[in-house]
C-alpha cells in the first residue's frame, strides 16, 4: 500500500465518520426542534431539518467543534410556513429560531 491508497482510505474514514456522526446530530436538532415548536403551540412542518451550513467553531473549553446550521418550516395552523433554524456545536444546541413577531398570544398586533 503506498501512501496514495494510505490517504484515500483516510479520506474515505473521515467522509463515512462525518456521516455517521451526522445522523445523530441531526436527531438531536430534530427532536430540539420538534420540543420548541411544541412549547410554542406550533407545528414542525415535515418533521425535518435541513442543514444549510457546517463549518468549525469553539466550545466553552476551548475544543473545535463542528458547528452545524440547519434550517426548518413550521407552521401555526397548517395552512402557512414560516422559516426557522437552530445551530448546534457538537451535538450542544446553541440557538433555535423562531419568528414569534405577529403572534396575538404573544401580544403583538398580527
Amino acid at each position: 500500500m503506498d501512501l496514495l491508497d494510505l490517504l484515500g482510505l483516510l479520506l474515505l474514514a473521515a467522509v463515512g465518520w462525518l456521516w455517521y456522526d451526522s445522523l445523530d446530530v441531526r436527531e438531536i436538532a430534530v427532536s430540539a426542534t420538534k420540543a420548541a415548536c411544541n412549547s410554542e403551540n406550533l407545528l414542525l412542518l415535515d418533521d425535518t431539518v435541513a442543514i444549510k451550513r457546517i463549518g468549525l467553531g469553539r466550545d466553552g473549553d476551548g475544543r473545535l467543534r463542528l458547528r452545524r446550521v440547519y434550517d426548518f418550516e413550521y407552521s401555526d395552523t397548517g395552512n402557512d410556513r414560516s422559516a426557522g433554524s437552530i445551530v448546534l456545536l457538537g451535538s450542544r444546541v446553541l440557538v433555535i429560531k423562531l419568528d414569534l413577531r405577529g403572534r396575538p398570544e404573544h401580544g403583538l398586533p398580527h
